[in-house]
């Protein structure tokens, strides 16, 4: 069975950093898989924030997140993560991973979901 577990969640002033990790069950699992990050803030939809192919060498992001967050993979820890800086109150959501087949920004994509992690910024 197949388990993404979400961490690294928690309050942070504007303007600071947060890690956020997801570790996957099973590395071939993993690795045979894109990643991405979502955020859900209350009252919203689910959104796209980050993503990542197999070999970790290409990401997207969404253009709420460019040149603030950073994505990226280490596949033979079979684990995810999401660097988040200068953070916004905006940025504020439970923060879920997620694995697809092939990467991409719409939430049927995915077929594997964390539980999620609160982030929440604040002053």
């Amino acid at each position: 069975q197949v388990q993404l577990v979400e961490s690294g969640g928690g309050s942070v002033q504007p303007g600071g950093s947060l890690r956020l990790s997801c570790a996957a069950s099973g590395r071939t699992f993993f690795r045979t898989y894109a990643m991405a990050w979502f955020r859900q803030a209350p009252g919203k939809e689910r959104e796209f924030v980050a993503g990542i192919i197999r070999s970790g060498e290409t990401s997207q992001y969404a253009d709420a997140v460019k040149g603030r967050f950073t994505v990226s993979r280490d596949n033979a820890k079979s684990t995810l993560y999401l660097q988040m800086n200068s953070l916004k109150p905006e940025d504020t959501a439970v923060y879920y991973c997620a694995a697809s087949w092939s990467l991409g920004v719409t939430r049927v994509n995915y077929d594997y979901w964390g539980q999620g992690t609160q982030v929440t910024v604040s002053s």
